[in-house]
């Protein structure tokens, strides 16, 4: 396991109208998906538009290791020539995640119905987080597991060579566990079936179709969906173009909404309607949000988004909206602070386990940079206003929250530093040049 790299701390203080037109990387759960479903079908994959931050390094590692050819050209394409379902091999070595929980649980889904044996692991962040959501429905398939306490990394998946269909109810709403048991069926004769109470991100069965992949959706009497796969069905290597990520992509947005003049233009971003929530919560608290040059693209919608600033107002955002945008609670958070009134958020169990408590480190950085909140178990009450700012946030190896209070000091009447800005590159390589681009003002400490 690598360490982690070393602490790179930023602040950012406050400034003018930002202005202009730019487009933030490409999407990091789509950017995955392509890789792996690249990695077992038939022929070549294209992929333009991956995303080039760590994470996903990560997962194109992996799959060379799993005996995938994935290769980079000089105009910045990724090729890779699949093995097909069943194909992949046994890895002479550690699958090292890095800080990337999507890929370490999605990848033991698509390796746990092969033959072999792998070990995960990952950084000092992901070690900590559980994997019991996952490896339970997949040791139902036939899948061993050896775990540290508590379903943690580093563990060790011995895959089998008889998998076995199953239907599956989530108990909690998750993308994640859905993708890796859709996946680990893919190797599995007959059905496999995910039921969820809930939507949740759609990636994995819009690319499993592109792919040739036989997958069905079916609302059940009680109003779940029914997502499943047809096992042992041949994928191709399909052309596959990355739209610019919407959670990238809420950072410059919420920016520009706050800071007032602004106008901003982002090209490409994807506007699958279960990543939109944000966008959705924003357009209620009055920002002047709009898609223009709507289209598809490898199966996602895109779109151009077009953001001028604006006065917001406090909203509740209803508990069901939770799935569509769980990634974007911290910067959703930063709007409410600057907002008018108080803003209501529940159903946020789930940001307890990412890559740091999210929810507590929220509430954290907003009281020490003189925002009133309310936390409780799965509820986030932020009470609007003008946020003095003046202070450093612990971000506990957290992209998102590092990104998020960096934004907040573009409009708190004193400057916000994060203590540790190195992991922003996991997600969105070029963050800092490309807010300051528009105009912001985040720099090194000191």
């Amino acid at each position: 396991m690598q360490g982690s790299p070393s602490p790179r701390p930023l602040r950012s203080r406050a400034g003018g109208a930002l202005s202009g037109t730019v487009r933030v990387p490409g999407d990091k759960s789509i950017s995955h998906r392509s890789l792996m479903l690249g990695a077992v079908a038939i022929g070549e994959t294209e992929i333009r538009g991956l995303l080039t931050g760590e994470d996903v390094l990560r997962t194109a590692d992996a799959m060379r290791a799993l005996g995938a050819g994935v290769e980079v050209g000089a105009d910045g394409v990724w090729r890779v020539r699949g093995v097909g379902v069943g194909g992949l091999a046994e890895p002479s070595r550690v699958l090292d995640m890095g800080n990337s929980g999507t890929a370490a649980r999605l990848l033991m889904g698509l390796v746990a119905t092969h033959p072999v044996t792998a070990v995960f692991t990952g950084d000092d962040s992901l070690v900590k987080r559980p994997m019991a959501r996952v490896t339970g429905p997949l040791e139902r398939m036939g899948a061993t597991f050896v775990t540290r306490s508590g379903g943690r990394l580093p563990l060790a998946l011995v895959g089998t060579a008889s998998a076995v269909p199953i239907a599956y109810r989530l108990p909690v709403a998750s993308a994640q566990v859905k993708s890796a048991v859709l996946l680990a069926g893919l190797n599995t004769p007959g059905i496999t079936t995910v039921i969820e109470a809930e939507p949740t991100r759609d990636h994995t069965e819009l690319m499993l179709r592109h792919f040739g992949g036989e997958v069905t959706t079916e609302r059940q009497e009680d109003g779940a969906l029914a997502v499943s796969v047809t096992g042992e069905v041949e994928l191709r290597g399909r052309a596959v173009a990355v739209p610019a990520d919407p959670s990238s992509a809420a950072f410059p947005v919420v920016a520009a909404v706050l800071r007032d003049g602004s106008e901003i233009v982002l090209t490409g971003v994807g506007t699958n309607p279960r990543r939109t929530g944000l966008y959705e919560t924003l357009v209620e608290m009055g920002a002047d949000i709009r898609f223009e040059n709507e289209r598809v693209e490898a199966g996602e919608p895109v779109a151009d988004l077009r953001v001028r600033a604006g006065r917001l107002k406090g909203v509740t955002v209803p508990p069901g909206r939770a799935p569509s945008m769980i990634d974007e609670y911290p910067i959703l958070a930063v709007a409410a602070a600057c907002a008018e009134g108080t803003t209501v958020m529940n159903g946020l169990a789930e940001l307890r386990v990412k890559e740091s408590d999210r929810l507590a480190m929220i509430a954290a950085g907003l009281q020490a940079c003189g925002v009133a909140v309310e936390v409780g178990a799965d509820s986030l009450v932020v009470h609007g206003g003008r946020p003095r700012g003046g202070a450093t946030v612990a971000t506990a190896m957290d992209h998102r929250i590092a990104m998020s209070f960096l934004v907040l000091g573009m409009v708190c009447a004193e400057p916000v530093a994060v203590d540790d800005g190195a992991f922003i590159d996991t997600s969105f390589p070029g963050f800092v040049s490309l807010m300051n681009g528009l105009g912001a003002d985040i720099g090194p400490v000191g």
